[in-house]
């Protein structure tokens, strides 16, 4: 039981020591008796000396008696744990008043530096102590540890040979070994200097607002003092991730090229051996390397791409989580989980799959749990690769080299660490993958994502290409390219202009045309046509299966035009109708999906229309994109009678996402079945009424087997989406000017909102008014 004295005006506690286990009280005096027992066995010579005169021999020499001496402290210092095991006080006198007061006057007496040098001398002189008592019991003659000191140099001179023999044996399989370290470390880091590098900020097309935001990153490496002046720091780190040939890597050897500083690439699969270690050794050499070309140069940038090969430690989706943590959750659309509480926002991305449980509790281990395995590192170049890697990038700045080491030798203050100004770049398209570690402020400051370029600058990737061949197109013919080739990156747009100049020397010409761009996108997208001879009453049948798509798609398509229509057969098609977007869209609306499963069953609606209600199973996949599309607008996207979602949620990748469509047609197979009678009646009507257009189209068809666009508009006699554009219905119809001012005219007290059954408009005194019904109708 604790008792309490005062002490300095203090109270301090008296307590018991803790009780020691039997194998800790007799650890350190087993070993004493091991050592004293061998030095009796050294001096045993049976007949003529006996056990009794070979103790007698043993405690009459210095290790001996040393032993012997160090055997009876130890049990006195055992006896004294014991006591204090049992007795408060008897501790407490001991522990605070002879030791305490004994360290308490030494404090007083020297500093801990003055303490830590005599500690350190009194360590050295044990050391030699040990040595030559070591000498003293091997060689015969020698009678204390001072003359086995004063006989190592005869010793060594002595045994020179045999030593020296020793070392380059040791030495010889030390050096196998680092030399094979050192050859697998070498390789997948290659250097390129200010000089050799010719890519420039406008070699990169169709990435302005990444390049804006990367400049500021190359004015504060050109200029550090601008920013570290003022109390901040150079952002060290970037990661550009985005689609695969987008310009990741072109961007960052157009920083490396801008700066006029070297510029390190580092392969995908640099960190990744066949044995432990050879990662962390790359990564040491890596940043060693880079600290120098910094301090010779200036700067450095250092380029990992695919750092997704690198960036984890094994636990896909455990990336960062502000830009693309709930990319595959969202997509494109509005992001939903923004408006919910936390405690919502926490069920829902439970039942996806997207928390973070990074800092949850460990379950308790099993006993093979405890079993060491080998292999399997986990993530990245290997085991402690990753780690190695965040540690150089953000690590203890250490100051560093031989002259430093010299200066704490003497105990002056080491110099500080230069400020070594390196760029670390990465890229990656699986942003997810990476370890969060690995992306917080401090090591990757700035992310950017880099995606496929915009209308415009697809228009300027197709110049910058264009101009390094020679070609006939015009600014509409390039206007027209940068519209049919949505979601193409600049590599896609690279290739597209090679592969029309493929096809214009094929032809022995040196000029690219639109023709040659036109059928290069066609090859590129929807591969060769295949040498198959249709039967005529077959080829006249898919004539009029991919006519009715063409005469539906035309008609009612204002946001998307018909590219090509063909009845060659190509991979798994036996014709097709291929459209393209006339404008960037980021979203989808509930009539535009309508014409799109008008579009798909109106094959269905063409053959039963043309030969007597019959149909071939030409119509399955037009039929089972139909009821997928209508299944996600009844059950999915909102644009049914229901309101519930019945969307498929991922189980273990979570940058795929199920399909949900057999959940909502298992549910409400009656209201999809209902709906697309409707848009199957409808576009029925729709191709009677435009019967000899369709036939027309069938011929065209029969006669050049694949058409453009532009052949189907002058085909039918009008533009595309003229029927719509007649009778515009939802989004379609609103009027962009009527919506700004009814925003603009609705006041903060909420008086224009609207009320009742009608709307309502604006009046000369900012209040509102019903609009009239028979406005609203001839509209």
């Amino acid at each position: 039981m604790a008792r309490g004295t005062v002490y300095e005006g203090v109270k301090v506690e008296k307590n018991r020591r803790n009780p020691a286990s039997i194998f800790d009280r007799l650890k350190i005096l087993l070993i004493l008796g091991v050592f004293f027992l061998l030095a009796v066995t050294y001096q045993l010579s049976p007949p003529f000396t006996g056990w009794s005169e070979a103790v007698a021999i043993t405690l009459g020499t210095v290790i001996g008696t040393t032993l012997f001496v160090l055997m009876g402290l130890e049990v006195l210092r055992q006896f004294h744990y014991y006591i204090s095991e049992r007795w408060a006080a008897y501790n407490h006198l001991w522990s605070n008043s002879v030791f305490g007061g004994m360290e308490r006057a030494l404090q007083a007496m020297m500093t801990d530096w003055t303490r830590f040098r005599l500690a350190r001398l009194f360590k050295i002189f044990l050391f030699f102590m040990v040595i030559g008592t070591g000498v003293m019991i091997i060689v015969d003659g020698v009678t204390n540890p001072i003359d086995g000191l004063i006989a190592i140099p005869g010793l060594i001179g002595q045994y020179a040979f045999i030593i020296v023999y020793m070392i380059m044996i040791m030495s010889m399989m030390v050096g196998q070994f680092a030399l094979m370290f050192w050859f697998l470390s070498k390789g997948g880091i290659d250097t390129v200097f200010p000089e050799d590098i010719e890519t420039r900020f406008t070699s990169v097309w169709g990435q302005d607002h990444v390049l804006d935001l990367v400049k500021e990153n190359v004015a504060f490496l050109e200029n550090p003092d601008e920013i570290e002046a003022k109390g901040g720091y150079i952002p060290g780190g970037i990661l550009l991730w985005g689609p695969p040939g987008t310009g990741k890597t072109l961007i960052a050897e157009s920083i490396a090229g801008e700066i006029g500083k070297p510029f390190v690439f580092v392969d995908p699969g640099a960190f990744i051996q066949m044995f432990m270690g050879i990662g962390i050794i790359k990564v040491k050499r890596l940043f060693r390397k880079l600290r120098k070309l910094s301090l010779q140069h200036g700067g450095v940038i250092v380029f990992f791409d695919e750092a997704d090969s690198l960036g984890s430690r094994g636990a896909v989706g455990g990336g960062g989580d502000g830009q693309f943590k709930f990319e595959a959750a969202n997509s494109l659309q509005c992001n939903g989980l923004g408006y919910l509480s936390n405690q919502s926002r926490y069920q829902v991305l439970d039942s996806m799959n997207l928390l973070d449980r990074s800092d949850a509790p460990e379950p308790p281990k099993r006993w093979y749990d405890r079993i060491m395995m080998m292999g399997g590192g986990g993530g990245g170049g290997g085991m402690g690769t990753l780690q190695a890697l965040l540690t150089e990038m953000s690590g203890l700045k250490k100051p560093r080299g031989l002259s430093n080491k010299l200066r704490r030798a003497v105990g002056m203050k080491p110099k500080p660490p230069p400020k070594y100004r390196i760029l670390v770049m990465m890229a990656t398209n699986m942003p997810d993958a990476l370890d969060e570690a690995l992306l917080r402020p401090g090591r990757i400051d700035r992310i950017y994502k880099v995606g496929y370029p915009s209308k415009k600058g697809r228009e300027e990737t197709f110049r910058g290409y264009l101009k390094k061949v020679k070609n006939v197109l015009t600014d509409e013919d390039i206007d027209r390219l940068a519209t049919m080739t949505p979601y193409y990156s600049g590599a896609k747009v690279k290739d597209l202009v090679n592969e029309g100049l493929i096809l214009a020397i094929r032809e022995d010409r040196d000029t690219v045309e639109w023709d040659d761009i036109w059928k290069a996108r066609s090859l590129k997208e929807l591969g060769p046509p295949e040498d198959v001879e249709y039967i005529e009453r077959e080829r006249h049948a898919v004539a009029i299966h991919e006519a009715g798509h063409a005469v539906t798609a035309h008609l009612l398509r204002s946001h998307r035009m018909i590219d090509l229509v063909s009845i060659e057969k190509r991979a798994t098609a036996l014709g097709m109708v291929a459209s393209l977007d006339i404008e960037d869209r980021v979203t989808q609306w509930q009539t535009e999906l309508e014409i799109d499963v008008k579009v798909s069953i109106a094959s269905l609606a063409v053959e039963r229309m043309f030969f007597d209600g019959d149909s071939s199973s030409g119509v399955s996949s037009d039929l089972r994109a139909a009821t997928n599309l209508t299944a996600l607008m009844e059950g999915v996207f909102g644009m049914g009678s229901g309101l519930t979602s019945l969307a498929g949620l991922p189980d273990h990748v979570i940058t795929q996402i199920p399909d949900p469509t057999d959940k909502v047609v298992g549910r409400m197979a009656d209201r999809i079945e209902e709906r697309l009678q409707v848009l199957y009646d409808e576009v029925y009507q729709l191709l009677e009424e435009h019967r000899g257009d369709v036939v027309r189209l069938a011929r065209v068809l029969e006669e050049k087997r694949t058409i453009s666009g532009e052949e189907v508009a002058e085909v039918m006699g009008s533009e595309s989406g003229s029927w719509t554009e007649h009778k515009p219905e939802g989004f379609g119809a609103a009027d962009l000017d009527d919506l700004r001012s009814a925003v603009s005219d609705t006041g903060p007290s909420g008086n224009g909102s609207p009320s009742g059954n009608g709307a309502r408009g604006p009046k000369g005194n900012g209040e509102s008014e019903p609009i009239p019904s028979d406005a609203v109708e001839a509209d």
